[in-house]
């Protein structure tokens, strides 16, 4: 079999540990396959990533912060739930050799949502980059009814915009970040009160990027009822400030750990034809995170 090498592009990536996940399972099958994490930290590198991938270089790439929205400006074809959301985070090549670009961040999501809250009808969301407008597609998915967003880049002047409207066409309300003025605060403590999820969907906590004070503190943790569910898509560290005060609040809180593995087991079988075993893909990603950690 002929050695196919797969790359994460991003920046920042040191974080990761998506090349753990992937290796175990090319080892667990005996495949040759290599898979590493490439820091794009420009359009200019990302295109450029983009371009071996296209003479054959590479032969799959997942793309992250904060490149999944170009990333499926630069594909040459889309597939439709990356176009529906406007976000791609996996990129793989179809038989013309043709880049084409996909979302297994929703399905992945709505896994984790069907686990932690399978009643809910109210979201709010935090982001408004491709894990936030995925965070919306995969709530929307569930039956989610009423779906609120805040984004730090949301000013009164500036919802009328790119993202505010792409988030008003998949079904959302876009809201300005709370902190803005009295008037921005109060919306969106009446859509909190009213979320029974609450999603984490920026990079803030992530290690190598913005602390997590500011997103947690957008909550007020101890006025919620028992029975929201707080999910981070930050997965390094496990316990991000978000997931640390949701968790003492009382709150059922999980980090994005579940939406890394089911988003990378969907990225494999695009590439190369066969679901993984998900307890593998598990195992590995544990591990990884515990090396990392110990590293430190």
């Amino acid at each position: 079999m002929t050695p196919r090498r797969f790359v994460l592009v991003g920046h920042p990536v040191a974080h990761s540990i998506s090349p753990e996940i992937h290796r175990a399972f090319y080892a667990a099958f005996g495949l040759p396959h290599d898979y590493e994490a490439v820091d794009c930290a420009d359009e200019a590198s990302l295109e450029r990533e983009i371009s071996r991938f296209r003479t054959g270089g590479i032969h799959g790439m997942n793309v992250t912060v904060p490149w999944k929205l170009l990333a499926l400006e630069l594909a040459d074809r889309r597939h439709a739930l990356a176009e529906q959301i406007g976000a791609a985070n996996v990129l793989a090549r179809d038989p013309d050799d043709a880049v084409v670009a996909y979302n297994t961040d929703v399905l992945a999501l709505v896994d984790e949502l069907e686990a932690g809250a399978p009643a809910a009808r109210e979201a709010v969301v935090i982001g408004s980059g491709g894990a936030a407008l995925a965070a919306v597609a995969a709530c929307r998915t569930r039956g989610v009814r009423r779906i609120s967003v805040t984004a730090r880049r949301f000013r009164p002047e500036t919802l009328d915009q790119r993202e505010a409207e792409k988030l008003r066409s998949l079904g959302a309300t876009p809201l300005t970040w709370p902190v803005i003025d009295a008037a921005a605060g109060k919306a969106w403590s009446e859509a909190v009160a009213g979320a029974s999820v609450i999603i984490q969907a920026t990079s803030a906590g992530m290690r190598g990027a913005a602390p997590g004070e500011t997103v947690r503190d957008l909550v007020p943790w101890r006025a919620l009822d028992a029975s929201v569910f707080a999910y981070d898509v930050v997965y390094n560290p496990e316990v991000t400030p978000f997931v640390a005060a949701a968790r003492a609040a009382g709150l059922r809180a999980e980090s994005g750990l579940g939406m890394l593995i089911g988003q990378a087991a969907r990225a494999i079988e695009l590439w190369l034809g066969e679901l993984p075993p998900r307890a593998l893909l598990e195992q590995a990603a544990g591990q990884a995170l515990l090396r990392k950690q110990q590293a430190r």
